[in-house]
């Protein structure tokens, strides 16, 4: 599978989906940005959450909080003083890798509620199996704690960075449970309700891993749903089996999903079970689904002096509402979408193609508009009525580069459902050819029945 990961990895660079950042100056160790067909993959990945979350959910609203918030948010949330990975150097060529890293790369599995004295321990005892990502040593250094807030000196003078430190936010949650009141006050939602939010978290990773599977810079999809707490586990167990259903909705194999309970929870959990994809390096978290009881209003509450508390208008119970949080990553979905889509297909004269089987409402192109002859003054005025009519409706691309098997395996590798060719017949019979993606199949449709032919063929 390591194979497939490295021509995922190619692909998405070779057609424009995804670059290291700062690639001109060497790049930057687990960051990336999105190419042109990158960035339509991923906004319609996250428009299909949204849909999926609020728009089709009468008792969910959307949110966009800031990256930057009060440094006693932090401290509220216990990233301040406990969000932290366990580190060691190599004493060779002295780079620092996460601790659980290279005991899961050795096989061995450690809790992630275990002190340093433990880890370290755990290390000595599997000491020849450990290998550094880079030289292959194995002699390490103490594990040590190292937290993963991004430090900012936003507001702050030179020399006060360290004394009063703001931070990039390490998750997007702490926005939605501290506009819990202003929403509940300028909505008319009534608990159970949900607050749900796309936005960028920042953690300082030291060890760059699988691809856009685990960034230093990445975009988290939630919603926290707010319910009583009689309520939170039936609440937690339907929305297990609602976002199950989401990524088989999504066009993912069952066979590529599994659960997995985590074993140790943090004091304050009901629950919490992680749905994983198998991802070219195994199964791995693709989103968490987790009952935090009442734990993350009472914190807020407590720090800021304010009530966070909910007054029933029917039966005038007052309590603190549970939590039930879905958490997803919009990058891991990417990866698993890409995953998922990736095919190499034999052809019939012994040739392969290697073609993204997006599912339509996911492909960053919907329709390529081609004329057989670029130097066709007339074919090509056609082709450009054609892409100038459709791109009002759908995301097209406009393609007379090469003959026309070149342009549909450039379509195929970027995932384009259709191609229209447009042809010296067209100009005489009104119709073009259009040609499926998955079978290949090509039929003529007369060019006034296009857009209600892509309209019915996109929107199923």
């Amino acid at each position: 599978m390591a194979g497939k990961m490295e021509k995922i990895v190619s692909l998405c660079k070779r057609r424009g989906f995804v670059f290291p950042s700062s690639e001109i100056y060497g790049g930057f160790a687990a960051v990336y940005d999105y190419g042109s067909y990158g960035v339509e993959l991923a906004n319609n990945i996250k428009a299909t959450w949204w849909k999926a979350m609020v728009q089709t959910n009468e008792n969910i609203v959307g949110l966009d909080s800031s990256i930057f918030m009060h440094p006693k948010v932090w401290e509220a949330s216990g990233h301040v003083g406990g969000f932290s990975d366990p580190l060691a150097e190599c004493k060779k060529c002295h780079t620092r890798s996460r601790v659980d890293h290279l005991l899961e790369d050795a096989g061995v599995f450690a809790d992630e509620k275990m002190t340093e004295e433990e880890i370290n321990k755990l290390m000595t005892e599997n000491k020849n199996k450990l290998k550094c990502p880079k030289c292959g040593s194995n002699d390490f250094s103490e594990a040590k704690s190292f937290n993963l807030l991004v430090k900012s000196n936003l507001g702050n003078f030179v020399g006060d960075w360290d004394k009063e430190p703001s931070y990039l936010r390490g998750e997007t949650c702490q926005g939605i449970y501290v506009n819990f009141k202003n929403v509940l006050d300028s909505t008319r939602m009534k608990v159970p309700f949900g607050i749900a939010q796309i936005g960028k978290a920042f953690r300082n990773e030291i060890t760059a891993r699988q691809f856009i599977f685990r960034k230093r810079e990445f975009e988290q999809m939630e919603m926290q749903m707010f319910v009583h707490p009689g309520k939170a586990m039936e609440t937690y167990e339907d929305w297990k089996a609602r976002r199950w259903q989401f990524y088989l909705d999504l066009g993912i194999k069952a066979e590529n999903l599994k659960w997995h309970e985590h074993e140790n929870l943090v004091f304050y959990a009901k629950a919490a079970w992680d749905i994983e994809y198998n991802f070219p390096f195994g199964f791995k978290e693709l989103e968490g689904i987790h009952a935090r009881g009442d734990y993350d209003l009472t914190q807020h509450a407590k720090f800021s002096g304010q009530e966070l508390s909910y007054r029933d208008p029917v039966t005038n119970e007052k309590y603190v509402p549970h939590v039930v949080e879905t958490s997803v990553g919009a990058d891991r979905t990417f990866l698993a979408v890409v995953t998922e889509a990736y095919t190499e297909e034999k052809m019939e004269d012994g040739s392969e193609r290697v073609v993204l089987k997006f599912p339509k409402k996911l492909a960053p192109i919907k329709v390529a508009v081609f004329p057989l002859m670029k130097n066709k003054p007339e074919l090509v005025e056609k082709s450009r009525e054609i892409f100038d009519a459709l791109k009002m409706k759908w995301m097209c691309e406009f393609d007379d580069n090469g003959n026309v098997g070149k342009r549909y395996r450039r379509q195929d590798e970027i995932g384009t459902p259709f191609c229209v060719t447009v042809d010296f017949e067209s100009l005489e019979d009104g119709a073009v050819t259009v040609r499926d993606r998955d079978t290949m199949q090509q039929e003529r449709i007369k060019i006034d029945e296009l857009e209600n032919y892509f309209g019915n063929k996109l929107n199923n």
